[in-house]
């Protein structure tokens, strides 16, 4: 069970980690800075193990592995969009950032609400309101990825991509 942190449509990369911080390539002092275009308190309030719900293309903007490493350090588990900036979404996997898409999502959340995702299966449930969604469940493969750590974990541990 986690929280809940609702955002809306368009929260670009540099909303995410705005470019001043890009030259910081440590995670802790990332996630310092993590949501601060959208949310100056996010990084703040943010506890581990809370996932966002975002609406429409997130993570748009500049390709920034920044974005998903800073989300990442400062306790986010995962992102539940409604849909993603495809790279950004790359970047997520490759980071070992669970994103889910599930349409309509956004809307149904409000900050705080508690939230239980299972990836395998695609499916969200609104904790706090017993409501249950159909997510695109992620492929065997990407949650491998996850599990690992991240590509380039999972690449040290396997020493190929199929496994």
């Amino acid at each position: 069970m986690a929280r809940v942190w609702v955002f809306g449509d368009d929260i670009s990369t540099d909303a995410i980690i705005p470019g001043r911080y890009l030259a910081k390539r440590e995670p802790r002092e990332l996630a310092k800075h993590a949501m601060e275009g959208a949310a100056p308190e996010f990084a703040r309030k943010v506890r581990g193990g809370d996932i966002i719900i975002a609406g429409k293309n997130f993570g748009c903007g500049s390709s920034r592995e920044h974005a998903p490493i800073a989300l990442k350090a400062a306790g986010i588990s995962a992102v539940v969009a409604e849909s993603f900036a495809r790279i950004f979404y790359r970047n997520a996997i490759n980071q070992g950032l669970p994103v889910l898409t599930c349409a309509g999502v956004s809307k149904r959340f409000s900050r705080g609400d508690r939230v239980g995702v299972d990836f395998k299966k695609g499916v969200v449930r609104n904790l706090t309101t017993g409501e249950t969604f159909k997510a695109e469940p992620l492929p065997r493969f990407v949650l491998a990825i996850i599990r690992a750590g991240g590509l380039l974990q999972y690449l040290k541990k396997h020493r190929t991509f199929l496994k």
